[in-house]
């Protein structure tokens, strides 16, 4: 897979942050000063003295080669100034992303000051003057050159590390057992076959797309990335596309495509595509021989941000959508946002629905970024993008991963767009459909008092501006619509349970909404 390097002044606090970083992600954390050290026999402030710096940036560049040639993921602690050299930058960058940590002059100055004795370069730089000011001076360009950054003043190391999972794209989810890693790794479909390799998937791996994917650039990477690292057999397993396909026949093909491909309990399952391929194939990996592992490589932004993610997996019934399902987390979710330059425009707009939703949820300034409007998010960092909305919704499923409270926020919009998309036999694409229920629930929760006045406006201003529909369609059968509402998985004693947004950053869920205001809708 990849490193992640931390970057940054000396008394950034790359060291702390980097132990309790790899501590949180479950992955080894390396010190690269702290390996020069080991390797030579000699503390950094002896081999200045004997070496100088020439001599110290020579072992530093032989220890970051090495380092970072090395298969597998870990969080690695840079010295100051590691990347002054271009080709010691090159080295890194290509193995993994670097988050600079910043902090102000005050806070480096302090912290440099409580750890006398460990700072080379600030001891023995000519001048007599203000050593770290001069450094800092110096170095200012060079730090901000790093795209990727978050402030490393404040000592609260949790908050800390939650910002730099956000930077580094690379999560551990905390639920449904020991967990998984979640990855959102530009190119990082090129990474697959090393990590079924790392992870035991060694014998068939069962590679579930669908026809729209069969002539994109995706669907080639990762066969390739199989035959090149991974020393599995590849069973190729095909979906037709779309909603309508979602349902219990096409789980049934993939058992019996999985059955005659050989598939035993030790072997593994890759979802790569849509929303629609990660909720099938990982309820068909839950059911079949009762439980094989299986992996989410999403590959639209509806599902890099939500549907690939949660464990929550499943097929339509005539009736309603999700009607049959399994909680049945994956091994890993790898989000590539390559491959989003291949979506076309509608597509990639009806993912913007779930964003929008996660910044009603929990995050503001995620909201005021769509708030920008389409040319902006379209001309903006989609990797970004895609980070932050995965951030809200790790945060929620980890407080509730079965889904007995808070968890329930994460179906705003979908009360009402699932009883749309279902009363219009899925002729409306899913992403559409939340963007009118969340609209159409912003109003719901306004006539209700639960919603601050102006809210559903506001909501609605936001997701036209991104494209996307915001009123129940004209030739919706209100009858069959309201007929699906009633039949939601939420529903209990009688009642139809509904998210509702209070204002953007909180949403209140388990709200029972009238059946008398459902039949006016």
């Amino acid at each position: 897979m990849t490193s992640f390097f931390l970057y940054g002044p000396p008394g950034s606090g790359k060291s702390t942050l980097g132990k309790a970083l790899a501590l949180r992600l479950l992955v080894p954390f390396v010190d690269l000063d702290a390996e020069i050290e080991r390797k030579a026999g000699l503390t950094i402030r002896d081999l200045f003295q004997r070496e100088g710096e020439a001599g110290f940036r020579a072992r530093e560049r032989a220890m970051l080669a090495f380092v970072a040639a090395q298969p597998g993921e870990r969080v690695v602690a840079l010295g100051g100034g590691a990347l002054l050299d271009p080709e010691n930058r090159r080295l890194a960058e290509a193995a993994g992303p670097v988050l600079l940590l910043k902090a102000s002059e005050e806070v480096i100055r302090w912290r440099v000051s409580h750890q006398g004795g460990k700072r080379p370069l600030l001891e023995l730089a000519p001048g007599g003057g203000d050593l770290l000011n001069e450094l800092l001076k110096n170095r200012a360009a060079h730090y901000d050159s790093f795209p990727r950054q978050v402030d490393a003043s404040s000592d609260d190391v949790p908050f800390k590390v939650e910002q730099a999972m956000v930077a580094l794209g690379a999560f551990q989810v905390r639920a449904m057992g020991s967990g998984y890693p979640v990855r959102a790794q530009p190119g990082g479909l090129a990474g697959v076959g090393a990590w079924c390799k790392a992870a035991g998937w060694t014998g068939r791996v069962a590679l579930v797309t669908d026809e729209n994917l069969a002539a994109l650039p995706a669907l080639k990477a990762v066969m390739q990335a199989l035959a090149r690292d991974s020393g599995a057999t590849v069973v190729p397993v095909c979906l037709p596309a779309g909603e309508s396909a979602k349902t219990v026949d096409s789980v049934q093909h993939l058992w019996r495509e999985f059955l005659k491909g050989g598939l035993e309990r030790g072997d593994g399952v890759l979802a790569l595509g849509g929303g629609v391929v990660s909720d099938l194939t990982g309820f068909a990996a839950a059911t079949y021989l009762r439980g094989i592992r299986w992996a989410a490589l999403p590959t639209t932004l509806l599902a890099m941000v939500d549907a690939s993610m949660g464990g929550k997996t499943g097929a339509d019934l005539p009736e309603g959508k999700n009607l049959v399902g399994a909680f049945y987390p994956p091994s890993l979710v790898l989000a590539d946002s390559v491959t989003l330059e291949t979506l076309p425009e509608s597509v990639f707009r009806s993912g913007l629905s779930e964003v929008v939703k996660h910044g009603v949820i929990g995050d503001p300034v995620l909201f005021n970024q769509c708030a920008a409007g389409w040319a902006a998010v379209r001309g903006g960092d989609w990797d970004a993008l895609v980070r932050r909305a995965m951030a809200v919704k790790i945060r929620t499923i980890e407080s509730d991963p079965y889904e007995k409270g808070v968890r329930a926020s994460l179906n705003l919009g979908h009360t009402i767009g699932h009883a749309v998309e279902t009363a219009m036999a899925y002729a409306l694409d899913h992403g559409s459909a939340v963007s009118i229920g969340l609209v159409a629930e912003a109003r719901l929760a306004e006539r209700m008092g639960v919603a601050e006045p102006g809210l559903a406006e506001t909501l609605r201003g936001v997701l036209a501006g991104l494209g996307l529909p915001v009123e129940l369609p004209a030739g919706l059968d209100r009858a069959a619509m309201r007929d699906a509402l009633m039949r939601d998985k939420k529903k209990a004693g009688g009642l139809v349970r509904f998210a509702l947004p209070v204002r953007i950053g909180d949403v209140k869920t388990g709200v029972a909404v009238d059946p008398a205001l459902i039949a006016e809708l």
